[in-house]
């Protein structure tokens, strides 16, 4: 029988617990918190507390939904970071404990690499098909925007980054600006399906080789809606539709534009996308002209794993138990990262 792998997720308002065998996915369970959207954000303190509260019963359902128990567990892989330590340290304590009830080793995960792991997942009973090595990941998320050369399943090359704010980040807080409910992306996604993406034009700040920068979009738009409900307080409610397409397709714009340059310089064109964002409609179907415009191998991760799961956490695990990448008990959660391993 092949390896079985306990993945916990925590790094930041959900709490997950997945179970593969192999790189078959067992069982995937999210607790998501809704006590965030009263605040238009996550809070910390109120995040790690409801992981203390959800962790136990997600892990028990999780083992129960996969049809085993804790005794048929080979390791824990858990998220190390980043993330916001308070939920970072409960999912790694649970980790410990119970590894060191069982006496299985524990697999440190990195969450970044795990969103870019979901192309490797198995369903049963489900015929899926993996990228190639070496292919281009472009990683977006609300706290990470990423060009990445993934050379092979724990071998992982940063090209690009944010210089500043993530392109999620930039989809929230302009929908704050707005008064649309968060978590905003989602929202904007589905009101810019009515609206003209031509309609207004916002900054799109250039930076050097692959990396990004939203903060001068962010600026860009705050200012623009000033001026504009200075002179008609009705205008965002009167032009809610367009304002959500021009923004989206400035954003999906300053994305797409580093990831051609880095499949330009790479000569790879095997591409996929990952991370939260990875669910915005406008992007996938960008992505996806572009692959067949430019002869990409494309792949769209199935919405379900775009954001934050354990089950990334467990597969990526599972590769790493392949290897014997065990981590110690004293082994503490970090908030930042720059490099994937």
């Amino acid at each position: 029988m092949d390896i079985t792998i306990l993945g916990i997720e925590s790094s930041c308002d959900d709490t997950s617990c997945a179970v593969v065998r192999g790189t078959t996915l067992l069982s995937n369970v999210i607790a998501s918190q809704e006590v965030h959207r009263k605040w238009g954000g996550v809070v910390p303190e109120l995040a790690s507390r409801a992981h203390e509260q959800n962790i136990v019963p997600v892990v028990d359902k999780a083992l129960g939904d996969a049809g085993i128990t804790v005794d048929d567990i080979d390791a824990i892989a858990f998220t190390r970071g980043p993330g916001l330590l308070g939920s970072l340290l409960v999912g790694l304590s649970f980790a410990k404990g119970l590894a060191l009830s069982r006496n299985i080793p524990l697999i440190e995960c990195n969450h970044l690499m795990g969103h870019i792991m979901v192309h490797f997942i198995d369903e049963p009973g489900v015929e899926t098909v993996h990228p190639s090595f070496p292919f281009i990941t472009l990683l977006v998320s609300g706290g990470h925007s990423l060009i990445v050369l993934v050379k092979d399943h724990l071998d992982m090359e940063i090209l690009g980054g944010t210089t500043d704010d993530a392109a999620g980040e930039a989809f929230d807080k302009c929908a704050k600006v707005m008064g649309l409910p968060y978590p905003g992306g989602p929202v904007i996604d589905k009101l810019a399906a009515e609206g003209d993406p031509k309609a207004f034009r916002f900054a799109k700040p250039s930076v050097s080789q692959f990396d990004y920068s939203f903060s001068g979009l962010k600026t860009s738009f705050l200012y623009f809606l000033r001026d504009k409900v200075a002179e008609d307080p009705d205008f965002i409610e009167r032009n809610k539709a367009d304002l959500c397409a021009s923004l989206q397709q400035t954003i999906i714009d300053i994305l797409m534009s580093k990831l051609i340059k880095a499949v330009k310089a790479t000569g790879v064109t095997e591409v996929a996308i990952a991370g939260g964002v990875s669910a915005n409609s406008g992007l996938r179907d960008a992505v996806t002209r572009e692959g067949e415009k430019r002869g990409w191998r494309v792949f769209l991760p199935k919405k379900s794993y775009t954001t934050d799961n354990a089950a990334m956490i467990a597969v990526e695990g599972y590769f790493k138990y392949r290897k014997e990448e065990f981590a110690s008990l004293d082994i503490t959660p970090v908030s930042r990262v720059t490099q994937l391993k």
